[in-house]
């Protein structure tokens, strides 16, 4: 039999659960495009938008389908951005640059793939051997990433993100010597700044944004930019499945490679793109890349699969979409 003490706490523990929350659904402000007019309503859904697509009649030789293998090697920069510094935190995102990235090249060479690898400057100055490991091979891309993995949204300011943008792109520039031609926000979100910066910066191609399948055309503000979008969606995404606490939300990486194997085999059919994101901290894991694996094999073994990195792949679509 519950103590009259303690079930008068309970009561009054509820009363005063019940009375904050009925205080805090009166308090949250309106849904705001309830609000809004039409017209105001197409300016925030045209700031960015997509234009004519840009799926080629044919990819090169014949090719059915388009693979790009992306990799946002993000390690230990989302960690420090936040000023999340507990070691442990820094150590499975440093997992990333000692272990997880040399796993996943190792794999590339052992098939001869390329790949594209977008990299947050600060993830380079603070492991400054991830770029040489990656270019050595002469397969690989490195594109921006951010500087810090930044979210950018959140900054909310254009001057700032722009200095962080040119020291992300100064950076990269130097560690690989040629400017990098491809973009891609970090957390894939951008800011009301971003597209106009990165068109600015003479960007062939972006791979943030989430409107297609295939490659298609940036707007911004319903006028054409003459950047590439190559999209990506969390469906393709390995952090989607693992990155949970801990980094181990689904520990069965056969569940994620049948759900790729699956967005690749439609890709083949519709002949699209299909384009992969991970990451070295989640998939360079044993376990994943046995996965990964998996997929190569599975890929490899269609007819007529071209692997390329997104700089190709927007050069190939460029040239022969009529843009």
């Amino acid at each position: 039999m519950k103590s009259p003490i303690l079930a008068s706490v309970a009561g009054a523990a509820l009363v005063t659960a019940l009375a904050v929350g009925v205080d805090a659904q009166q308090a949250r402000p309106p849904q705001p495009g309830t609000a809004l007019s039409v017209e105001q309503l197409q300016a925030q859904m045209f700031r960015v938008s997509a234009g004519r697509r840009l799926k080629p009649k044919a990819w090169p030789n014949g090719a059915r389908v388009a693979v790009g293998l992306t990799f946002d090697v993000d390690n230990v920069s989302p960690s420090l951005a936040n000023g999340n510094v507990f070691v442990d935190v820094l150590s499975r995102g440093e997992y990333g640059a000692i272990d997880g990235l040399p796993r996943i090249l190792r794999l590339l060479d052992k098939y001869q793939l390329p790949g594209t690898f977008f990299v947050p400057a600060v993830s380079q100055l603070m492991h400054p051997q991830i770029i040489p490991s990656i270019m050595a091979s002469g397969r690989h891309e490195v594109g921006v990433h951010g500087w810090i993995h930044e979210n950018l949204p959140a900054l909310n300011d254009p001057v700032a993100e722009q200095r962080l943008l040119n020291q992300a792109i100064e950076t990269l520039s130097k560690a690989t010597g040629k400017k990098p031609v491809g973009y891609r926000a970090p957390a894939w979100q951008f800011s009301d700044a971003t597209m106009g910066q990165v068109k600015a910066a003479g960007f062939l191609y972006d791979s943030s944004l989430q409107a297609s399948d295939d490659p298609y055309e940036l707007l911004m503000e319903k006028k054409p930019t003459g950047v590439i979008e190559l999209p990506i969606d969390w469906l393709n995404d390995d952090n989607a499945y693992f990155g949970g606490v801990a980094n181990g939300s689904l520990p069965d990486p056969d569940v994620v490679e049948r759900i790729f194997e699956s967005e690749f085999d439609q890709a083949y059919e519709e002949g699209g793109l299909f384009n992969l994101t991970m990451h070295p901290h989640v998939t360079g894991h044993r376990s994943r890349i046995v996965g990964f694996e998996k997929l190569i094999k599975h890929m490899k073994s269609k007819p007529g699969v071209w692997f390329a990195t997104e700089e190709d792949i927007a050069k190939y679509v460029k040239a022969n979409s009529g843009s």
